[in-house]
């Protein structure tokens, strides 16, 4: 068997949950930064969610099989470690559009489940890893990273991460070398750099879990368009997280994590020497305020 079809026998969603949640809870420490809000604030948030929860309930006429059938299916996020995945997808990016949107630089997105810190550096021009036969079209990326009164951000970082050609995302599925398709570049003292990687593809979220069902039952699709993660980076900055598209791909309109923003388009050229394709997409950061 292939590596590849090794992948895609083995990869499933409760084991891509277990490893999204074992992530977030050894990278974030998530009430540390909430650890001083006052108890007004959380308690007016927690009684609009249940009373949003409350009136969906009355006017629907919710029965109690189907009360039941939504606590069966919370466990079974639960058991399935899926909670990640249900909030990136479904959540995050209403939090991504209020939490940015003062800013005057680039549009953000949402950064997904599959994130991991410390990957390896490609300094400001480089390929990112990736196995000798990589699937997909090579890409060229190069751009620019400067602040909102054009200054160039020298030394500033842009991390890089997407899914393979067949939709998966290394150390989130079995097979896969840890750090594939994932890189950091440093750009240079004119704030460039210059990314080679391989266009992703299209790609469902895991079906086989509860959000799978939560998706079958509701009559939705599981589809993401292509998409390159990235985070942009600079001191006396803010973090810049965002996911890069492409024209023409038929779920751009439709994304199930209501990520794509019309700034997030790429528009990629063919390569002179024909090898791919090219395309320049820069940043422009927002200094941090106080």
């Amino acid at each position: 068997m292939s590596q590849t079809a090794e992948t895609q026998a083995t990869a499933s969603a409760a084991a891509s949950g277990a490893s999204a949640t074992e992530r977030f809870q050894t990278d974030k420490s998530p009430y540390d930064a909430v650890k001083d809000t006052p108890k007004e604030r959380v308690d007016t948030l927690a009684r609009e969610v249940l009373a949003a929860v409350h009136d969906t309930i009355r006017k629907h006429k919710v029965t109690y099989d189907e009360y039941n059938a939504l606590k069966a299916w919370l466990i079974q996020v639960g058991h399935d470690g899926e909670w990640p995945l249900f909030l990136d997808v479904w959540v995050e990016h209403v939090v991504e559009e209020v939490a940015t949107d003062h800013r005057e630089g680039n549009k953000g997105s949402i950064e997904g489940p599959y994130y991991a810190p410390g990957a390896p550096e490609c300094g400001p021009r480089g390929a990112v890893p990736m196995r000798d036969d990589e699937g997909g079209t090579p890409l060229t990326w190069t751009g620019r990273v400067t602040s909102t009164d054009g200054r160039p951000l020298a030394g500033a970082t842009v991390e890089v991460w997407h899914a393979d050609a067949d939709g998966f995302y290394s150390q989130f599925a079995p097979g896969l070398p840890e750090w594939n398709l994932r890189g950091t570049f440093t750009v240079d003292e004119n704030g460039e750099f210059e990314v080679r990687t391989v266009q992703p593809a299209p790609y469902q979220i895991p079906t086989d879990g509860a959000c799978g069902k939560l998706i079958a039952a509701a009559g939705w699709h599981a589809w993401r368009p292509a998409h390159i993660h990235v985070k942009a980076s600079a001191p006396e900055h803010e973090l810049l997280t965002a996911q890069l598209y492409f024209p023409g791909d038929e779920h751009n309109a439709d994304d199930i994590a209501s990520a794509v923003k019309p700034e997030l388009m790429l528009d990629p050229k063919p390569a002179a020497d024909g090898s791919g394709n090219t395309v320049e997409y820069s940043f422009v950061l927002d200094p941090t305020h106080g």
